[in-house]
């Protein structure tokens, strides 16, 4: 009976529904998570009687066809990349983006990530670099005698050297933006890559041409909003039970008909 397949997929794409909201939920915490969906298709239907097939020889025809359709499968999780409430650190290297650029960050194997996550460290040399201790691009290095680290809202890194009374700049922070930004691939430790459905990164200066600009001492949280996570979570348990119930429903109406014979 073709119900039971039907409804296993409907089982198996609520199920990855699931495990789509918990990730949300378990990153209702991380700076700068963006939260994702799970977006669903039907699959390939069994057309019975087509539309439009003719019922007579004076040219009736069926104005409906009689479809019996395969179930449902979960087509792609994109992110939704909505800002982040901002919240205040008061640490000079957290840094939050307000608008739509990326940090970039420099990886060992020479590749370019992006991020939200602003909250930077220095390293033992001095270099600002993320949590995991990835060097941002291009690289900053502050001297372990600067004092009172400034970043302005366009990117201008700035410190007090030694005893002098006038701060000395130190590099410019950039940003990055994607014409579609739900195509990046996730890379875990808050990073994102390139991808051809992305397109190229547009690397630019913080504050200009749209890109967002910086506010020094914050960091944005995740976008996710509990209250819907829980809403969206209690939806496809419901799905999942009545899908489950169509399936014990068909494997009743199959042992009826076995009787029968």
């Amino acid at each position: 009976m073709k119900a039971l397949y039907i409804a296993s997929t409907g089982m198996s794409a609520q199920e990855r529904n699931v495990e789509v909201i918990s990730n949300n939920i378990a990153n209702m915490r991380t700076t700068g998570f963006k939260k994702q969906r799970a977006e669903f298709e039907d699959l390939l239907y069994q057309q019975l009687t087509r539309a439009g097939s003719s019922t007579s020889d004076t040219g009736t025809m069926v104005p409906a066809g009689l479809e019996i359709g395969s179930g449902v499968r979960t087509v792609s999780t994109p992110r939704v990349m909505s800002q982040g409430g901002v919240n205040s650190t008061e640490r000079e290297l957290d840094v939050a983006v307000r608008g739509e650029g990326f940090f970039m960050v420099q990886m060992p194997d020479g590749r370019t990530a992006y991020t939200r996550d602003g909250s930077f460290e220095r390293s033992a040399e001095g270099e600002i670099v993320t949590s995991t201790g990835y060097a941002i691009d291009p690289g900053i290095t502050i001297p372990g005698t600067a004092s009172s680290i400034a970043i302005a809202p366009d990117g201008m890194v700035s410190a007090y050297l030694d005893n002098e009374s006038t701060p000395t700049q130190m590099g410019q922070l950039q940003l990055a933006r994607f014409v579609n930004k739900s195509g990046l691939e996730s890379l875990g430790d808050n990073l994102f890559l390139e991808t051809a459905a992305s397109g190229p990164a547009q690397v630019g200066t913080p504050n200009a041409d749209g890109i967002g600009n910086l506010m020094q001492g914050y960091l944005e949280m995740s976008n996710v909003n509990s209250v819907t996570e829980i809403a969206d979570l209690i939806a496809a348990q419901r799905a999942y039970e009545m899908n489950a119930r169509v399936i014990s429903g068909a494997d009743e109406m199959m042992q009826a008909t076995s009787q029968l014979r």
